[in-house]
């Protein structure tokens, strides 16, 4: 395993996070890394393992501190069982009605709902506190969010149909689901090791969100702003990650739900320079390099495409260094860590 050495210091990333005082070197940030990555670099058969295995969590930890990181991104899903219409063995993804588990009112009052008050397994964040060294956080949150969550369990087909023809399942689907989200958010926020909150719910594709706007702040958008308060009543910073074209919906997000920081972007879209020029004075963009000049590039092109980026976003102090998007499986690790080389050549 190739190390970047470097001491944690969690007030770091806070700093760009609250937006208040310049950070005294550039920190980093991913919202995730493929488990076939972590096992790369980490020389283990991670990808072979599940969060409930002995060795999962200590190698994990260790992959990011290796890296040089100040916090632990981790999320755990709740507790909805979904059926399953489609053989996935093998494949990277999955049909948009592959998971389709309510389809009327009467699933959805017959469907086995978790409790409330222990809406997901909380003992894997106390496991990662345990192993945290001092100045390192977790960045923790609830696995995939509520437009996710409600489009996988109904299907966009079926999600983009009963917004017409049956409002009311639409509207209890997602109140039941942020009731979930919200309660596992406040537990996790209240938890010592926690240092910021996360959400990661992708609303988007190239040209567009998939609801309209109308329907976001109908049924999106206030989860959202209930979830950047939970956070901020721990004195803790809310990161959004989504991905999709939300250029008609970014004063939303911003002023109406009251997020901190913005996860994911793609130069097809809006580059993270771009959106740094525009909303940058508003909230804090991080990553945002493009994942697959990153797999492609030659190091001396990807230092100057780094640097390029960095000089621009980090000028005020107020960006993490990462990807777009994620961590993927075909990412070559040396790669990235030629990236977060020169950040510290850069910025420290």
């Amino acid at each position: 395993m190739r190390r970047i050495h470097r001491e944690p210091d969690f007030e770091q990333f806070l700093r760009v996070l609250r937006r208040e005082r310049r950070p005294e070197r550039l920190p980093f940030y991913e919202h995730l890394a493929s488990p076939q990555f972590i096992a790369r670099q980490t020389g283990t058969p991670f990808h072979e393992m599940t969060p409930s295995d002995e060795g999962y969590w200590p190698i994990y930890v260790r992959f990011w501190l290796s890296m040089g990181y100040d916090e632990i991104p981790m999320e755990i899903p709740p507790k909805l069982p979904l059926r399953q219409h489609e053989d996935t063995r093998g494949k990277a993804s999955h049909g948009s009605e592959a998971n389709v588990t309510i389809r009327t009112m009467e699933d959805f009052e017959t469907y086995a709902w978790p409790d409330p008050a222990s809406p997901l397994e909380f003992r894997h964040f106390e496991r990662v506190a345990e192993l945290l060294p001092d100045g390192v956080k977790i960045v923790g949150g609830v696995c995939a969010g509520p437009y996710e969550w409600v489009s996988t369990m109904m299907g966009v087909e079926g999600l983009s149909l009963a917004l017409y023809t049956d409002p009311e399942l639409v509207a209890a689907m997602f109140a039941r689901i942020a009731e979930i989200h919200l309660s596992g958010l406040r537990q996790i926020a209240a938890l010592d090791a926690v240092g910021a909150l996360r959400q990661g719910d992708d609303l988007g594709f190239k040209t567009s969100t998939f609801l309209s706007p109308a329907h976001l702040r109908q049924y999106v958008f206030p989860i959202y702003k209930r979830m950047a308060d939970a956070a901020h009543a721990e004195g803790k910073p809310f990161i959004l990650h989504s991905c999709g074209n939300l250029g008609e919906v970014y004063d939303d997000i911003i002023d109406g739900c009251g997020i901190d920081a913005k996860h994911s972007f793609e130069d097809v879209i809006l580059p993270v320079t771009e959106f740094k020029r525009h909303y940058g004075h508003r909230v804090t963009p991080l990553g945002g390099l493009d994942v697959d000049f990153i797999c492609r590039a030659e190091e001396s092109e990807l230092r100057a495409y780094a640097r390029r980026i960095i000089e621009c976003c980090f000028e005020d102090g107020f960006w993490a260094l990462g990807t777009g998007n994620s961590l993927t499986d075909y990412m070559p690790v040396e790669h990235y860590l030629i990236v977060l080389d020169e950040g510290m050549k850069v910025a420290g």
